[in-house]
């Protein structure tokens, strides 16, 4: 019996495989079932992508090219061709840019010194800057009105010492908006800044000293630069949050200040032009993409993030 054994086995017989086969096999068994595995526990998810995003994109890219007369690109024409296009895009993208530098110039100080106080100071700083998200934003806008009218606490306290003879003119104009999408956007710039402010090793500094350094060159050459992505994390969230913001620039704004975002609602509220309001929100939303590209060419998006 042993020798029919050996003679089946050294004729090749379909019945026996190599062992290395046979594990390839099996791991090839097995990841196909994880990856079922894996996609079945992806499905909600995704299903929920789709539904609430992908489709709502497709019939505003439908909206967009239909016209009475059928398929056109009229309201991308006008986009380009109309002033009021232009001033508006341009407006939504200087008011942005004003904020995010805003926001940086303000928000720095107070992450830098969250991350580098301990206990019931650090605590503190990280409350204030929470507690606004506790509260509406459209309460906070109606309280900037409050504020910045012409008879508001700011004029008359700067009436009150002497700084100024006049009320100045702060809302239903840039200057309003400005400062009330600052406070909204402002803790959007802290919390990234102080998520990386916090893990950069305090030994790094204390080397850079004991080398020899100069604070301001510590600062300049060690802790900027480890910030950076940061920075760059809260500048991209309040940019681009600012670039679609709404209740608060229509409330300071007074109808003055117009913003992309009004530009599509006005379209859909006053003249029931669909086709127009999705050209715009999908020209909006191309510019956001192209943004986060521009910025993915220089600093990857997952060391932003934090992923790596």
């Amino acid at each position: 019996m042993s020798d029919a054994y050996t003679a089946k086995s050294l004729a090749g017989s379909d019945d026996t495989q190599p062992p290395s086969t046979t594990t390839a096999r099996a791991l090839a068994r097995e990841e196909r079932k994880e990856n079922t595995s894996m996609l079945l526990l992806l499905a909600p998810a995704l299903f929920m992508v789709a539904v609430l995003l992908i489709l709502p994109l497709c019939w505003l890219a439908f909206q967009s090219v239909q016209t009475e007369e059928g398929f056109s690109l009229a309201n991308y024409a006008r986009i380009i061709q109309e002033r009021i296009y232009w001033d508006t895009f341009s407006l939504t993208f200087k008011i942005s840019f004003m904020v995010t530098v805003l926001s940086i110039v303000l928000g720095f100080p107070i992450a830098y010194a969250a991350s580098r106080l301990h206990g019931f100071w650090a605590n503190l700083i990280l409350v204030c800057v929470i507690i606004p998200f506790w509260t509406s934003v459209l309460v906070r806008s109606y309280a900037w009105l409050v504020l910045l009218q012409r008879r508001g606490l700011v004029n008359q306290t700067l009436m009150d010492m002497g700084i100024i003879d006049q009320p100045l003119n702060l809302m239903h104009n840039t200057t309003g908006t400005v400062i009330g999408t600052l406070h909204v956007m402002l803790p959007f710039m802290v919390l990234p800044l102080y998520s990386v402010m916090k893990k950069i090793p305090q030994d790094l500094l204390q080397a850079s000293e004991s080398l020899g350094a100069k604070p301001f060159y510590t600062f300049r050459r060690v802790f900027l630069p480890m910030a950076a992505p940061g920075i760059m994390a809260g500048s991209i969230l309040v940019f681009v949050i600012c670039l679609g913001f709404f209740i608060t620039p229509e409330l300071l704004g007074g109808g003055r200040t117009i913003l992309v975002s009004m530009l599509v609602q006005r379209n859909v509220e006053l003249y029931h032009a669909w086709g127009a309001a999705s050209a715009v929100g999908l020209v909006l939303l191309l510019v956001v993409f192209l943004i986060f590209w521009t910025v993915n060419r220089f600093i990857p998006i997952e060391r932003i993030l934090g992923a790596r």
